[in-house]
């Protein structure tokens, strides 16, 4: 069978929960929810819906990742302090090195493709 495109309008696959390790939250409870739409076969790219609840804990990327925010805010504070807000439609990326603090101030759901 050939490959076909993947829309994000069907039926939504199994959703995954998680948080991030608690000696990373540093307040609220960042309970993320994810619904993985497509995975490379190399399980090197990965693409879907994100949800977040209200929270900030430390982030270190190892992986490349294109975000769009459908909802909500949140607030990139790189460890150099630069800070970026980012409200619903903004896009921007999170490259693999990135290290810093990701702050969910409005709960938020986006899509995200993350390459590694």
């Amino acid at each position: 069978m050939l490959p076909q495109p993947i829309a994000f309008d069907g039926p939504a696959p199994e959703p995954q929960r998680y948080s991030p390790a608690p000696e990373r939250i540093v307040s609220g409870n960042p309970a993320q929810t994810a619904w993985n739409y497509y995975s490379s076969a190399d399980g090197r790219f990965h693409t879907g819906i994100w949800e977040c609840e209200v929270g900030k804990w430390r982030v270190v990327f190892s992986e490349s990742e294109f975000c769009q925010l459908l909802a909500g805010v949140i607030v990139v504070t790189g460890d150099d302090g630069t800070v970026r807000t980012f409200r619903q439609g903004d896009a921007f990326v999170s490259p693999a090195g990135f290290t810093g603090w990701w702050d969910v101030t409005e709960a938020a759901r986006k899509y995200y493709a993350i390459y590694e």
